[in-house]
């Protein structure tokens, strides 16, 4: 497992695409399809599948946002402004998708532990 950094990095925009992974469990289910609705009708961004399990280097329920940068000023804030507790992943799409969930993965809330062993990497 891949625990981040102590030192949090703030989402900055910096890459032309990006994934927000929102983490939410059973009794923030309620507030996540709220975000994902707002999202979907607000900003018209792609939303992925709500996943009531871990998913891929998540270790949580997550909820998928695509987005590109010029979305992100608009985007991110909101989110951040809005998320209310929930723990958020935004990270860069650059095509090396260990880089995108270490190196580009920014947080809005509690840093989570990824699961990187899914891209070839001994997570101990």
């Amino acid at each position: 497992m891949y625990r981040p950094m102590n030192s949090v990095s703030r989402p900055v925009n910096c890459h032309d695409a990006y994934h927000a992974h929102i983490y939410f469990d059973q009794n923030s289910r309620a507030h996540a399809r709220w975000l994902i609705e707002q999202t979907a009708s607000q900003f018209g961004l792609t939303v992925g599948r709500f996943h009531e399990n871990p998913v891929g280097p998540h270790s949580c329920w997550s909820v998928q946002v695509v987005f590109s940068a010029s979305d992100f000023e608009h985007y991110v804030p909101w989110l951040d402004k809005n998320r209310q507790g929930l723990t958020v992943l935004v990270h860069g799409l650059t095509g090396d998708h260990l880089k995108d969930h270490t190196d580009y993965a920014y947080w809005l809330g509690e840093p989570q532990v990824l699961d990187l062993s899914i891209f070839g990497v001994d997570s101990q």
